[in-house]
């Protein structure tokens, strides 16, 4: 399985999507852009696991990243690729192997760019955080990740998303006692307590407010209710699970103590939560993003990778050709245009 980073982004998108990558298996995809990489005298290239990391070591004033995932979610009848008109359609094709695609692309063209850039190639973005390669390099590898700027090539119809929303999950509990259902009025029932869980949640108004000059959309949601013992039991516990998301001018400190105020009453347990990122766009290396792309800018309503570059201090945004909407679906597929639209834009920032 190899790669020619010579050929068209097109083709060379539908290479990589035919070359099976479902989180877990990214070995023979990793394998295959090590060694596309490895003959580009112009890099530096290192291998952790599965995740591949090229550098240009020019001396430029700054140094940009490019990053994208090789996983994607499991087959559903969309392999090997397929072309239909000015679509290509396949597993992975909109998130976001045509983003990788870019990524390789650039990196084989520009020997001397005006930035010095790191291209970053990570595994199992779309499991369980613990397995993400991105978060395993954060901890273990942060100076592979150093730069003033972060472009993470996610899905975006060609548009720049700005800093992501933060994410918190808690579990809400209303109290009872059990009884035996004939004799309810002994007991106290759990699951009609936490009707006034969900009333308080149906009377919530999502906050929108106006970050870096983007506005954030929030939400305030049920996603699971667990609760009963038997058919004949007055149940003594009900647990509705929420999930918050909020935009990122707060802490992850801020989210939970807001859900806390909220919930005022309850049992509240954090189960998990990542920080939001905030746009960076005043960032000099941003502002010649946006200036070279002529993309429009909008928030990014969900959280993804960005927060962990966030995290060691780099401005990123996400920007990639695929359509966000498509992601995961059987019918997955990226306008081919996009593509080489991605690709142009980019040249024309590191050229």
């Amino acid at each position: 399985m190899r790669l020619d980073l010579s050929v068209d982004v097109a083709e060379l998108t539908a290479a990589i999507v035919d070359i099976e990558s479902v989180s877990g298996n990214e070995k023979a995809l990793a394998d295959a852009v090590e060694e596309a990489l490895r003959t580009l005298p112009h890099l530096t290239v290192v291998r952790d696991g599965d995740s591949v990391i090229a550098r240009t070591d020019l001396g430029r004033a700054e140094r940009v990243i490019l990053a994208g995932h090789l996983d994607t979610v499991p087959l559903n009848g969309n392999l090997p690729s397929r072309v239909e008109g000015d679509r290509l359609y396949g597993c992975g094709t909109s998130d976001m192997k045509s983003g990788v695609a870019v990524q390789l692309k650039l990196a084989h063209d520009l020997a001397a760019p005006s930035r010095d850039v790191t291209y970053v190639f990570y595994e199992c973005e779309e499991i369980e955080a613990a397995r993400n390669g991105l978060k395993r390099l954060v901890e273990t590898r942060p100076e592979l990740l150093a730069g003033d700027f972060a472009v993470l090539m996610e899905p975006t119809g060609g548009l720049i998303e700005g800093g992501c929303q933060g994410t918190v999950r808690v579990e809400v509990t209303a109290r009872g006692e059990r009884a035996h259902s004939a004799r309810a009025w002994m007991g106290v029932n759990a699951i009609h307590g936490a009707g006034e869980i969900l009333d308080r949640l149906r009377a919530y108004t999502p906050a929108r407010p106006v970050v870096d000059g983007l506005e954030y959309h929030e939400g305030l949601n049920a996603v699971f209710v667990r609760g009963g013992v038997a058919g004949n039991v007055i149940p003594d516990e009900c647990v509705v699970t929420v999930n918050y998301r909020y935009a990122p001018d707060k802490s992850e400190e801020q989210a939970v103590a807001y859900l806390r105020e909220f919930f005022d009453g309850f049992e509240i347990e954090v189960t998990d939560a990542s920080s939001g990122a905030r746009p960076g766009l005043d960032a000099p290396a941003a502002r010649a993003f946006v200036a070279a792309t002529g993309a429009e800018v909008r928030a990014k309503l969900g959280w993804t990778d960005v927060a962990r570059f966030d995290a060691l201090g780099v401005p990123a945004v996400n920007y990639g050709p695929g359509e966000p909407t498509l992601a995961h679906t059987r019918d997955e597929h990226v306008e081919i245009p996009l593509i080489g639209e991605a690709e142009r834009r980019l040249r024309a920032w590191l050229g």
